[in-house]
């Protein structure tokens, strides 16, 4: 890269530590990168450290040693978090998202990559000061919302999928309970997906009883992997027995008409969680 002026320094820095959370980057690194002395990099990333704190994107942590250097936390301050989910709420309350048998339409809030982005680094900041190796997802619909934690994680996600493809190798297979409909039903993870004693994040697009989260704890141990967390962007309150406790959620849905074609959504407990 040619020489650049502090002004340029600044904003390809920036650009870079976003792209690379949760990954050191060494002083030298930016050194050679911009032909420019350690002292001026130290100066610059105070200077965009203070505006990372500043405007709430997150939190840039200097890292002492001879390996040492700077890591970029995604943060999110609770104004901006409460209002991405009270756009949640108002959206998820559309009484036109009711489809037959009481379930919710969700595929456009799933499909769209700027909502799910900010979703992800919601969570991300959850976990900002927690080792996270992976996070997992069940297909289908929960993949672009692990996806977006992945991304503001800078770690790689794991499919659970309920068949086997051949072109994943080999499978580790568990039978699971499925809460909301007593069936036993089976997931499969690829072997090569999770190294043991990974650390883990499991998320997902919504929870009932949450046969299904409880499943792929069940299968972490199958990994010797370690559960950190689990995330769900909507919970259901609808049910008599909740098969995990430990979890954040975005909103809660507390009920669904059919006949008087109403939802009630409203905010979950992540800001509680995270700011309080």
């Amino acid at each position: 890269m040619k020489k650049l002026k502090r002004s340029g320094r600044l904003v390809d820095m920036t650009y870079f530590l976003l792209q690379h959370p949760h990954e050191i980057v060494s002083l030298t690194h930016f050194s050679e990168r911009y032909q420019a002395a350690k002292s001026s990099i130290s100066e610059d990333l105070v200077i965009i450290k203070e505006m990372f704190e500043d405007e709430g994107y997150g939190a840039l942590l200097t890292i002492p040693g001879a390996s040492g250097g700077v890591k970029y936390m995604p943060k999110m301050n609770q104004e901006e978090a409460e209002d991405l989910i009270n756009k949640l709420v108002l959206d998820l309350n559309k009484r036109e998202r009711i489809l037959p048998g009481g379930y919710l339409y969700m595929m456009d809030i799933l499909g769209n990559p700027k909502l799910m982005h900010d979703v992800g680094r919601l969570f991300a900041a959850v976990l900002h000061d927690k080792q996270i190796d992976a996070v997992m997802t069940v297909a289908t619909k929960g993949i672009p919302l692990a996806y977006a934690v992945g991304q503001h994680l800078g770690v790689p996600v794991s499919i659970v999928r309920r068949d086997h493809r051949i072109t994943e190798g080999s499978m580790v297979s568990i039978n699971y309970a499925s809460g909301s409909s007593d069936r036993i039903q089976t997931m499969t993870l690829a072997r090569r997906s999770l190294a043991p004693g990974s650390k883990v994040f499991i998320v997902d697009d919504f929870m009932k009883a949450g046969g299904t989260l409880r499943g792929m704890v069940d299968l972490l141990e199958e990994f010797e992997a370690d559960l950190v967390g689990i995330g769900v962007l909507v919970e259901s309150t609808e049910v008599n027995e909740r098969l995990v406790d430990d979890y954040v959620s975005l909103t809660k849905l507390t009920d669904v008409n059919v006949r008087e074609k109403r939802i009630d959504v409203s905010e979950g407990n992540i800001v509680k969680k995270l700011y309080v």
